[in-house]
């Protein structure tokens, strides 16, 4: 269950992270020498109709995905050549008027839906040649409306009239007139040329009649300039000796008392240099006097500051690795401790759960025996048997004898031979099965034989009969 919820969390987490992924890849920005037409389902206008499309100069705007799409016009300035050749003015006589002219994408609201709806999608030069279209008309709209002397003398009327009537075509298709250069004018019958040299002419003899006239009215000026420059030398001369005097006297009285001005500041001066420099003395002395207890008192302080600081931090660290050493040895006695409890525990349990099973199993043999203790030993001894004379034969099994010597001599009838004697010495060296329950404290029960007594049993079993 953890690792499916995660799962989900990581699912969900990786849509939201693609949703947000595809809003920013759909949310465009409009450069500022650009405008984007978005297009597609983009609302209506103001009076019901569907618009065709939404213009954007200098923003951003969310571009829904499949419903709309964008594209974007360049408001880059063209330069469009229009040679005009043989245009009919007014005075029915052709001229050339070759120009220049410089339009662009208007970013006008209603010139750019324009745009949008008749440029957008154009090439640049598809759209060089629909404005050229345009100027060619216009201008000859223009020049048949003028005289040749309007248009020759009066440029600033030519030029104001061929914007106002080229701009006005050109906003209908979403361009604007940025520039109006007109290279120069000619006509085939020379008229632009004669009107030229008639002004030409006019000037000269402007100028020359000019030029006569100044040079009298020169003349007479100049005799008329000699005759009060005299009169007004001497005059000048006279009040200007007149002048000196007595600016000679105001500067020497000037002079007497910028002096003993300039003694009585000086010494004034000196004597407040003197107070000032004892002034500035005394209290340099005093702020070093100060500097000097503080700077004892900020040493003294940094020198406690950094033993106090270094004692406390090696006290604290003295505490902490304490604190961690007493923690260790706490943690590693704890742990051998439990490691021996369960060691011990372990141990208990196998004891307890073998002895269990004995019990168990003992029990069930009693139970086969019909809760008889007798008849379950002797089911245990039947099944223990072999194994019980197996280690009796064991005892002897193993003895090395390399070599045996008997001396068998002749005996009497019903006794052993010597040989016997040995075999059957060897097999009483073995504990009989009576000893080795008498060892145990258990007696071995009858159904298995009883032990021979001894001389010593019989000895005493005798006398007890005797005395009774």
């Amino acid at each position: 269950m953890p690792d499916s919820s995660l799962i989900f969390v990581a699912v969900v987490v990786i849509l939201i992270f693609s949703l947000f992924l595809i809003i920013l890849s759909r949310y465009r920005k409009c450069p500022s020498d650009k405008v984007m037409v978005i297009y597609g389902k983009v609302g209506s206008n103001a009076d019901g109709s569907s618009r065709s499309a939404k213009c954007i100069h200098g923003g951003a705007s969310f571009v829904w995905p499949v419903i709309q799409d964008f594209k974007f016009l360049d408001l880059t300035p063209i330069s469009i050549s229009v040679d005009l050749t043989k245009a009919l003015s007014r005075q029915n006589i052709r001229i050339d008027v070759p120009s220049r002219f410089t339009v662009g994408i208007s970013t006008e609201s209603g010139i750019m839906q324009n745009a949008a709806e008749r440029l957008l999608g154009l090439k640049l030069s598809e759209i060089q040649e629909l404005a050229r279209d345009i100027i060619f008309g216009q201008l000859r709209l223009v020049i048949a409306t003028m005289n040749i002397e309007e248009i020759n003398t009066d440029r600033d009327k030519f030029l104001e009239a061929v914007a106002t009537n080229v701009e006005t075509e050109l906003k209908k298709i979403g361009l604007r007139l940025i520039n109006v250069n007109v290279t120069d004018i000619n006509d085939e019958s020379g008229y632009i040329i004669a009107l030229g040299r008639e002004a030409a002419a006019k000037a000269i003899n402007d100028a020359k009649r000019s030029v006569a006239e100044k040079e009298r009215d020169g003349a007479i000026g100049e005799a008329n300039a000699r005759r009060d420059q005299r009169i007004e030398v001497a005059t000048a001369d006279s009040l200007a000796i007149g002048g000196e005097n007595t600016a000679q006297i105001q500067i020497a009285q000037s002079n007497a008392a910028r002096r003993e001005k300039e003694a009585e500041a000086l010494r004034l001066a000196m004597a407040a240099e003197k107070v000032q420099m004892a002034k500035s003395l005394e209290e340099a002395y005093a702020a070093e006097k100060e500097a000097e207890t503080a700077r004892a008192l900020r040493e003294k302080a940094t020198l406690e500051a950094d033993v106090l600081v270094k004692a406390d931090i090696r006290k604290k660290q003295i505490e902490i690795e304490a604190e961690a050493e007493a923690e260790k040895i706490r943690r590693h006695a704890k742990g051998e401790a439990d490691a021996i409890f369960l060691q011990m525990e372990a141990q208990a349990r196998g004891t307890q759960e073998v002895l269990t099973k004995q019990a168990f199993g003992l029990s069930q043999i009693v139970d086969a025996a019909g809760g008889d203790a007798a008849d379950a030993l002797r089911l245990m001894l039947a099944d223990k048997m072999e194994e019980l004379i197996k280690v009796q034969v064991e005892a002897i099994k193993n003895i090395k004898i390399d070599k045996v010597t008997v001396w068998d001599g002749a005996s009497g009838a019903g006794e052993k031979t010597a040989t016997a004697g040995f075999l059957s010495g060897l097999m009483k060296a073995i504990p009989p099965m009576h000893d080795l329950f008498d060892m145990a404290g258990m007696q071995l029960p009858s159904f298995l034989g009883q032990a021979k007594p001894t001389q010593a049993e019989e000895a005493a079993s005798l006398e007890n009969g005797d005395e009774e």
